[in-house]
């Protein structure tokens, strides 16, 4: 036969610990009374009652009404975090057991994961039962992927959606133009459309919606750059701008790390900032998982501007 561990026997139960808490919460007896349907009396008879069979007493009159004593307030600590844990506990034991629920994520811009990786830690820990997996298969055509059923959430920042998507604006980030402080374009306060058009623009390899909403916002119809280059990481873009080589387009949440050593100047254009802003989209079934991502968007994602 297996040997059963001395089972420990506390002095307090489990109405002890909530009678200390609702007195200690309500500062009467008569106050806590209500919040645990009891008649006064019976609160007053379990709390002196708590106190002899601890042996300390855990509040005194004043003033303001009944004030724990340190012995109170420790056992008020403690009954806090028992009780939670005691309820942790019967919700594991009622809940059934399910597999994770995946959902499958993209973003249609590769800035958003300097930042969505923490966003989708915070979630996951306080819902276990849904699993993220990035799709970034799916990088160039998130729309189409979600119409298909390939995906269920996408971040988006360009493109129309379909009504049988579930759309919520999130916010906007700022792209900003990113030079060395001996390219000629630093002495400027700001930059205009003829600066940008003759100058080479260092990008990253953006999707093609997002180049055509980059150039419709900052040439309009006009002519478009006479020089543009493309290089894969923010790194080299910057390495380029940094030697003089050209004007680094990038989203402040990039550039942001990058500056302050004096060897990089931010510029913006002359007729304003250039705000991209950012939706999220969902397939219906999703829309529990997308709701939870959209709170947790709030505290992770850095210098976050909502649109004008």
């Amino acid at each position: 036969m297996t040997r059963i561990a001395s089972i420990p026997r506390p002095r307090l139960d489990l109405r002890d610990l909530q009678v200390v808490l609702a007195v200690a919460a309500a500062g009467t007896t008569a106050a806590a009374a209500g919040a645990l349907h009891l008649s006064q009396p019976a609160v007053s008879r379990a709390l002196l009652a708590a106190e002899a069979r601890l042996g300390a007493r855990l509040f005194e009159r004043s003033p303001r009404g009944l004030q724990a004593t340190a012995a109170g307030e420790q056992v008020v600590r403690g009954a806090t975090q028992l009780l939670a844990e005691l309820v942790e506990l019967e919700r594991q034991v009622r809940a059934p057991t399910t597999r994770p629920t995946r959902v499958r994520l993209v973003c249609e811009c590769y800035t958003a994961y300097h930042w969505l990786p923490s966003a989708l830690a915070q979630l996951a820990a306080r819902s276990p039962n849904l699993e993220f997996a990035l799709a970034v298969e799916h990088t160039r055509a998130p729309v189409e992927a979600l119409v298909a059923g390939k995906l269920d959430v996408a971040l988006l920042t360009t493109g129309e959606v379909p009504r049988e998507i579930g759309t919520q604006p999130l916010f906007a980030d700022e792209i900003v133009f990113v030079v060395a402080p001996t390219h000629p374009l630093a002495r400027k306060p700001t930059l205009s459309r003829d600066d940008l058009r003759e100058a080479r623009l260092i990008t990253s390899e953006t999707p093609e919606a997002e180049t055509r909403w980059f150039l419709q916002r900052v040439f309009g119809r006009g002519r478009p750059p006479r020089r543009a280059q493309r290089l894969p990481l923010t790194e080299a873009i910057l390495d380029v701008a940094r030697a003089g080589m050209g004007v680094a387009v990038l989203s402040e949440w990039m550039a942001g790390p990058h500056l302050g050593r004096g060897d990089l100047v931010v510029k913006r254009l002359a007729s304003g900032p250039l705000r991209r802003p950012w939706r999220m989209a969902w397939r219906r079934e999703a829309e529990e998982a997308a709701r939870g991502l959209l709170a947790a968007l709030k505290t992770s994602a850095p210098a976050l501007r909502r649109p004008a």
